[in-house]
């Protein structure tokens, strides 16, 4: 059974304007989501800015994480790491904060091989007993995780039974899905390709739209699990101006000042990451209306 079907929301981490995590602010999201149908929600990853979060706040925004939500909807805490080492570390403190899976990234910067990334994932989904869903993302990690790794991974790891494909390769996702023969879920990285990717026998998706929009990145989900595509299409395709607009600068610079702009305190961005330009700004809220968010 796949840990959840539909939109998982890849959850921005607000922060007051001293840099520390708004826990308070944090509750409001976490509420607004699960009322508006989020299917699951992915904390401390890289929305949740993760890579500049400390050991410590990063645990302890996942423990909090798990305990507002309450076992409504399934938790997902992205735990991966360049450093196999802290990927069990922070995989395994996730599992005893009761996280009902983890999310890991290809490791970055390295740049291992295929049979360093086969290892670091065996031995990381190795320490702990919950789900572990993979990460390919090579536009941020400078590592493309192949489809016979991931099939090989899938095949002799037990608790490796999904993927997270935000290569944006759908030639790549389809070789994939056609070496696996359903020994693996898939989730769409990419909001622009959740259609795309279900059609290939996709779960779903883990998104960043769905921090301004879940009901709607929900339901384009729903509508095309339900079998009603031409509805679940035109729905994505209504979405691609915001989704561009999300995505005009790095994630998530953009979707905090959506985040910002709904009233919701997400608060600014830890450095390296800046504020937005004032052009992009004016094209994400001019995005967010037309999409009928303000």
């Amino acid at each position: 059974m796949a840990i959840f079907t539909g939109a998982g929301v890849a959850i921005v981490t607000p922060m007051y304007e001293d840099g520390t995590v708004n826990y308070e602010a944090f509750d409001k999201l976490i509420e607004f989501q699960i009322e508006n149908g989020t299917d699951a929600i992915i904390v401390c990853g890289t929305t949740g800015e993760a890579s500049t979060l400390s050991h410590e706040e990063h645990l302890e925004v996942i423990s909090h994480c798990v305990k507002t939500v309450n076992h409504r909807i399934p938790v997902i805490a992205g735990t991966g790491s360049n450093s196999t080492e802290t990927a069990i570390y922070l995989s395994t403190e996730a599992e005893k904060s009761g996280a009902d899976a983890v999310l890991l990234v290809t490791p970055y910067y390295n740049k291992a091989t295929q049979n360093g990334l086969y290892e670091h994932f065996k031995q990381t989904a190795a320490a702990i007993k919950i789900p572990v869903i993979l990460y390919n993302v090579p536009s941020r990690t400078g590592c493309n995780l192949l489809p016979e790794t991931v099939v090989r991974l899938a095949r002799d790891v037990e608790n490796i039974v999904a993927i997270k494909e935000a290569s944006g390769n759908i030639s790549q996702v389809a070789k994939l899905m056609a070496l696996a023969d359903g020994c693996i879920d898939l989730y769409s990285g990419n909001d622009d390709q959740i259609v795309p990717l279900m059609s290939l026998g996709g779960k779903g998706v883990i998104s960043v739209l769905s921090n301004v929009a879940p009901r709607q990145t929900h339901e384009i989900c729903a509508k095309y699990l339900t079998g009603d595509v031409a509805e679940s299409c035109r729905m994505q395709l209504e979405a691609v101006e915001l989704i561009d607009a999300l995505f005009c600068e790095v994630n998530p610079i953009p979707v905090k000042k959506a985040v910002n702009l709904l009233g919701f305190e997400a608060g600014g961005l830890r450095l390296p990451l800046t504020e937005m330009e004032e052009a992009h700004a004016q094209k994400l809220e001019q995005a967010m209306r037309t999409y009928g968010l303000l």
